[in-house]
């Protein structure tokens, strides 16, 4: 067995670049800000405030996330998201239910807006992006159906305080909210790394056809990212409710870009080309950051569209970027041109390894066509140029260990050295062989 090559340090450099050069440039764009302002920026306080601030934009993140590692998109987070928020003030505000009855009630809706989402998308074969956003516009519909267009406005007796305290309250010195996001994360990376039902997600939205043949049933699964997307949902509408304690039926379209800006952001992130938990995480917190460090330095309201727009460009261009191609040496090459049918087996033999970095560059063939392949491996001498080199002659000792080939008069039921061996009856002579007489044949008989 052949042992894998180990990465020259260049290419191991780069690997963790392209893993945790996001994580990187967190780390300093907290160093410049905090060095630009550091009386306010680099405090607990406003730690405190930018953690309470993200945190349904990262849960919302992560929700989306679901969805985007089966190669699908939910475009009705913000619609459904505002419908969360205004049925849990509209529960408690208005109809006086127990707020753990309303938290309930909420969540599951959300799951079940999700599975209809998966349904649509899978059984009805509707695209993702246009399913979702039909039943995203279905959402907002039943949102000023249930609102009238107006905001909900508790009592003089406000919300219960705890159900504020669901999103209010500390641990440890940090809002309470920002450890719901680390809970959803631990999740998610558990579900998608650890655990067989993440490994079918990924190979459904890799590639859908090699899972349905491996007997991996895609429509389920599918529905399943839609529920748990549509769950995640549910719970930011509970926590947002709690945050503005107003119920706002518009305010759910402004999370819908800061979602997937960090969604796709984060699977350039800790591993490079797949959608992540961790590095959704750590696409957040650079939004966060850099909000946050903008908004301090006195810009103007625009700038925030602004910014998510140009990092949401960034993000996927990031992700759609192809991996730099390399040789077996480490070194890269350049693809030769593709054989044509007509090429001889000489032709296709595999390339030589490529030199290590430093050296003459490496030219590498490409990989043969399905054609090309079954001539080299299968029928090495079937075309043309291949038939028309001479072949070596035979050496004069192996023609007599041939054997002679069997005349079509054969009398016997199948040649005695290719076909079945017949049984004779005792004291009848077997038919003769091709030169040999019938008294030698009544001979051997006895001898049997």
């Amino acid at each position: 067995m052949t042992p894998s090559p180990r990465l020259l340090p260049g290419r191991r450099f780069g690997h963790f670049l392209g893993a945790y050069g996001l994580l990187a440039f967190a780390a300093l764009l907290f160093l410049v800000f905090s060095l630009a302002l550091p009386d306010t920026f680099p405090t607990l306080d406003n730690i405190s405030e930018v953690l309470s601030n993200q945190s349904i934009p990262a849960l919302l993140a992560l929700g989306a996330m679901i969805p985007i590692v089966t190669a699908k998109f939910d475009l009705s987070l913000g619609y459904g998201l505002g419908l969360a928020h205004v049925m849990t003030m509209q529960l408690l505000a208005n109809e006086a239910w127990p707020w753990p009855l309303v938290c309930l009630a909420v969540v599951v809706g959300g799951a079940v807006v999700g599975v209809f989402n998966g349904l649509v998308v899978e059984f009805a074969k509707i695209n993702s992006f246009i399913a979702t956003l039909g039943t995203g516009s279905i959402l907002y519909a039943l949102t000023g159906w249930i609102t009238n267009g107006a905001r909900i406005v508790p009592g003089p007796q406000g919300l219960p305080a705890a159900f504020t305290d669901l999103y209010d309250s500390r641990f440890l010195g940090l809002p309470v909210s920002a450890f719901y996001v680390l809970a959803l994360t631990a999740v998610l990376w558990l579900l998608l790394e650890r655990l067989p039902l993440g490994r079918y997600l990924y190979v459904i939205g890799s590639n859908p056809r090699a899972a349905e043949l491996v007997g991996i049933p895609t429509r389920r699964y599918v529905v399943y990212a839609f529920a748990g997307s549509g769950l995640v949902v549910g719970v930011a509408g509970v926590l947002l409710a709690a945050q503005q304690r107003i119920g706002n039926p518009s305010v759910g379209l402004d999370y819908l870009l800061p979602a997937f800006v960090g969604a796709l952001l984060g699977s350039t992130a800790i591993r490079p080309g797949r959608p992540n938990a961790l590095g959704t995480l750590v696409a957040v917190v650079i939004l966060a950051i850099g909000l946050a460090g903008i908004g301090q330095l006195g810009a103007e309201f625009w700038v925030t569209p602004l910014f998510n727009g140009a990092t949401l460009l960034l993000a996927v261009g990031m992700a759609a970027m192809p991996p730099a191609a390399s040789c077996a040496g480490g070194g890269r090459h350049r693809p030769g041109p593709a054989p044509t049918r007509s090429a001889s087996a000489h032709d296709l033999r595999p390339p030589p390894p490529c030199r290590p970095r430093g050296s003459a560059p490496c030219t590498r063939t490409a990989r043969p066509s399905s054609a090309a392949r079954s001539s080299w491996l299968w029928r090495p001498l079937s075309s043309p140029a291949a038939n028309a080199a001479p072949r070596p002659a035979p050496r004069p000792g192996r023609q007599g260990l041939r054997r002679p080939a069997v005349p079509p008069s054969w009398p016997g039921p199948g040649p005695p050295w290719h076909g079945p061996r017949s049984r004779t009856p005792r004291g009848t002579a077997p038919p003769a062989a091709p030169g040999r007489s019938r008294a030698n044949a009544s001979s051997m008989s006895r001898r049997r």
